[in-house]
């Protein structure tokens, strides 16, 4: 089976999960901590190189205050009681969005968990946090002005990938396969970029039901796939060769 190098993963579905059970949504974003841990170990496992997780979107700020402290509160648990687990994996910690509106704890959760784990050398785990992509692309677009002016570059002659390089993804290849849970079939402003080429594979679970078999279900579907990126594959091009050689015999 062919793997994808890099995976990102909108986790959906947690509060309709547990609404669906008669829990309050607190206890679908609490079992999706745990489906968290499974993704990591089993990409870790399988040798994926890049695992991104979208867990908390710009727009998820707007959701009630009482939501929005508990997913916060447990992020700081998650970040406490699984490092442990990234350095014996040797996994790398890395974060993206706008930490700016993070709580002070947080950040500095989220900095003393990076500088930990930089110098392991086995996937990297990247969290998607605050964040939103238009967001991503507008910041990035000021801090290439601040730089054109400056004299640092030349925003006339500039090339996607130097832009690439003012995004918060700039240290991350491309997403391979992106998947998406709970039956939505949208990309909800996450890494509009980074996707251009990238396969989508939407699975009608929600993120606290998505196990290592839902996941390999997925990396089958990809390893089936042909990726072209606007071009012809290898194979449809030797077909083609053949039929016009097939023709040219005939006559």
């Amino acid at each position: 089976m062919v793997l994808p190098k890099h995976v990102a993963i909108i986790m959906d579905g947690n509060g309709r999960w547990a609404q669906s059970k008669g829990l309050p949504r607190v206890a679908g974003h609490q079992q999706g901590v745990l489906t968290v841990r499974g993704t990591v170990q089993e990409c870790s496992k399988l040798g994926i190189e890049y695992l991104t997780l979208y867990a908390f979107s710009s727009e998820n700020w707007s959701r009630p205050e009482g939501e929005v402290e508990a997913l916060m509160g447990l992020l700081g648990q998650y970040l406490a009681s699984e490092l442990a687990l990234l350095q014996e994996q040797q996994i790398r910690f890395h974060v993206i969005g706008d930490l700016s509106k993070l709580p002070t704890e947080i950040g500095q959760s989220l900095s003393h968990s990076m500088a930990v784990t930089s110098t392991n050398t086995g996937m990297t785990l990247t969290l998607a946090l605050s964040y939103g992509s238009r967001n991503e692309i507008l910041r990035g677009v000021q801090r290439l002005i601040a730089d054109d002016k400056s004299g640092l570059v030349d925003a006339s002659q500039l090339t996607e990938q130097q832009f690439s390089d003012y995004l918060d993804t700039a240290q991350l290849p491309d997403p391979d396969l992106l998947i998406r849970t709970s039956g939505e079939m949208r990309i909800s402003n996450f890494l509009l970029w980074q996707l251009a080429y990238t396969e989508l594979y939407f699975c009608s679970c929600y993120w606290p039901e998505f196990d290592a078999s839902q996941l390999h279900a997925a990396l089958e579907d990809y390893s089936r796939r042909c990726r072209r990126y606007g071009g012809v594959s290898s194979a449809l091009s030797a077909k083609q060769h053949q039929n016009e050689s097939l023709e040219e015999a005939s006559h």
